[in-house]
């Protein structure tokens, strides 16, 4: 990754400012970490708007006084040296970065553009000299840092960190180790790995699932990268050469040796390889306890592969393991995870909450793994009026799932009382059943100052150990509540909260057709002059295909086809149940009724296809619907969807 920065003059105070921005820095990095607490401690960093003094750990802090601005209060940059032990550094005149364990966040005073763990991101508010300290967005730095921010019992801002070991400064021999005060090793616990430090390198990205991390050397001339990934079945070292000569050919590198190792405890391939920009690679590949480790390591200055055994020591204390007893203490653990929870941070919601280490990102917001079950983040407004209340919302909810899922298809427990981050709430707890599959979901429900948080965790039945873990998930999460009125409008209500029976009428010009659809349905393609558009509702999916230049008999021929296939028993039992082909009247002119039952171990799904031709275009009206969601509600509404076909 490069970067271009413009440089400008400056007039003599601005540089003078300068020096002294660099000075106080620097000065308060170093002062301030004597107030650095103990190793492997949580510490807690509690401030306010206009007040002089923070907390920190219970003891009293002088600082200078938080502001607000834009909406955002800003915290002296020092405070996270104070309270943390943060290395702060200056760069030039206007760069300013900050390290904090694997975390690296840089900022330029004065722009809203940072990075953080070489990700590049937007800040509420620009760094800013403020009475000549420079002040920062106290939310957007602490999260990038990997902190907790939430309130604390007085109505304070907190900000909670896991401090596990000093960040060592230059004089401190950086990062190569060289300080016996500080760790020899750096890995990760949770994947297991450790390798010795790489001296003069930092860590510069990190996964956000912690499967990967990239470090950098100051002047770009280092590069390292290292690849976690779970492997089904045991992969020998000739398997792994394979597959990285498979990799350099798929990037257009060109291997100019390779080989298996087979010295020490953990044997494993390596290729070197030259890429475009004529870098030279060592690519290293090992298998243990189910995982395969990818090694990757480049010198812009090296001109022959053999150059790179200037580095061999370095790579050859790569071990898959990470290290236990006494020896732990010596290698600094760039995992968050706890007790099987990896922490997550929702800025924009101002949430922080724990998820089971190993779930991944699938969407906004959302977070999961197949076969364990998934959690789901969601802020929305709450209506105005008796509607809006905490009671009226579990009603709605509880009522959702009534008309959703037919009587033996759902189990709901009575709502009972929670509380996060001082604030009351309830938690519904619903067990159902998705597409065969029975799953447990908690929701938990938070209104205050006229938003709704609620954050569902589902799990699926057959997944023990996702479902031992909802009341360590509960306990994890942790609202900032002004974030939200303080950065949002009107958001809204979610689809299940909306009216089931109000409907908005679509239409296709290009296709000449009208349909009233439900408001609470969603769309997955709702370009209706495309000729094609879906929507899914609760349990299933409506969808219409319309076509020109067809004969309605080929469409017809298809789907009889399809039927006959399904029904079918010439290969032994039929994989559906013919319902019946019938004929029919649908939007004022004849059609024909396709329905089967397909049967599953616990509930099936119904199939229905409805073909009818107007004005030399044929329409297919295709309906999925589970059996488990099968209710009178949602046939009553399907038919009504129909009944408005025009």
């Amino acid at each position: 990754m490069t970067s271009s920065q413009r440089f400008i003059s400056k007039s003599h105070r601005q540089r003078a400012m300068s020096l002294l921005l660099a000075a106080s820095l620097l000065g308060s990095t170093l002062a301030d970490s004597a107030a650095w607490g103990a190793e492997n401690q949580n510490v807690v960093l509690s401030l306010k708007q206009g007040s002089p003094s923070a907390d920190i750990n219970g003891a009293a802090a002088p600082i200078v006084k938080p502001v607000i601005k834009q909406g955002h209060l800003m915290v002296p940059l020092g405070v996270f040296s104070k309270a943390f032990g943060s290395q702060v550094t200056l760069e030039g005149t206007t760069r300013v970065t900050l390290l904090q364990g694997p975390h690296r966040l840089v900022m330029t005073i004065g722009s809203s553009t940072a990075w953080i763990d070489g990700r590049k991101i937007v800040l509420p508010v620009e760094p800013q000299m403020i009475s000549d300290t420079l002040m920062v967005p106290l939310r957007a730095v602490a999260q990038g840092l990997g902190a907790k921010v939430g309130v604390d019992s007085k109505g304070r801002v907190s900000i909670t960190m896991k401090v596990q070991d000093k960040q060592p400064s230059e004089e401190e021999g950086g990062l190569s180790g060289e300080s016996v005060n500080q760790p020899t090793r750096i890995g990760n616990s949770y994947y297991g790995w450790s390798i010795d430090y790489p001296s003069g390198m930092m860590v510069n990205s990190y996964a956000g699932d912690e499967s990967s991390v990239e470090f950098v050397d100051a002047t770009g001339r280092y590069y390292m990268e290292l690849y976690v990934s779970d492997a089904p079945e045991e992969q020998e070292p000739k398997a792994l050469l394979a597959q990285l000569l498979r990799n350099a050919e798929d990037a257009g590198d060109l291997v100019v040796h390779r080989e298996i190792v087979n010295r020490g405890s953990y044997p494993y391939a390596r290729i070197f390889s030259r890429d475009s920009d004529e870098f030279i690679w060592e690519t290293r590949m090992y298998y243990d306890n189910g995982r395969v480790y990818e090694l990757y390591f480049a010198d812009r200055d090296a001109v022959h592969y053999r150059d790179m055994s200037a580095f061999g020591g370095l790579l050859n204390s790569f071990q898959p393991v990470f290290p236990e007893g006494s020896a732990k203490a010596k290698v600094k653990d760039l995992s968050s995870v706890e007790e099987g929870l990896r922490m997550l941070n929702e800025p924009d919601y101002g949430i922080t909450v724990g998820i089971p280490a190993d779930w991944m990102y699938y969407d906004e917001y959302y977070y999961g793994k197949e076969g364990e079950g998934g959690f789901l983040m969601d802020v929305h407004s709450a209506p105005e009026g008796q509607q809006g209340n905490l009671k009226q919302w579990v009603q709605q909810l509880e009522s959702y799932y009534a008309d959703t899922f037919v009587p033996d298809a759902y189990e709901l427990d009575k709502a009972v009382p929670i509380s996060i981050s001082g604030q009351e709430g309830q938690m519904v707890k619903v067990r159902y059943v998705d597409r065969g599959r029975w799953y447990t979901e908690y929701s938990f429900l938070i209104q205050h100052k006229g938003y709704r948080y609620e954050l569902t965790y589902r799990v699926d039945d057959e997944s023990t150990l996702a479902a031992d873990m909802w009341e360590a998930v509960l306990a994890s999460i942790a609202i900032d509540y002004d974030v939200v009125p303080g950065e949002f409008g009107n958001l809204g209500t979610p689809a299940y909260l909306q009216n089931s029976s109000a409907m908005v009428k679509r239409s296709s010009k290009a296709y000449a057709y009208t349909v009233s659809l439900p408001e609470n349905w969603s769309s997955s393609r709702d370009w209706f002059e495309s000729g094609n558009v879906e929507y899914e509702l609760p349990g299933g999916t409506f969808e219409i295909d319309s076509v020109k230049n067809t004969a309605r008999s080929t469409v017809l021929k298809r789907l009889q086809a399809y039927y006959n296939d399904k029904t079918s028993s010439s290969f032994g039992e039929s994989e559906a149940k013919g319902l019946g082909v019938r004929n029919i009247t649908l939007a004022g002119v004849p059609a024909v009724s396709f329905e089967l039952h397909f049967p599953g171990k616990t509930f099936g799904h119904t199939e229905r296809y409805l073909v009818f031709e107007r004005d030399g275009i044929v329409h297919t009206v295709s309906i999925r619907l589970e059996d488990a969601n099968a209710t009178a509600t949602q046939l009553q509404t399907l038919e009504r969807v129909l009944q408005s076909l025009r």
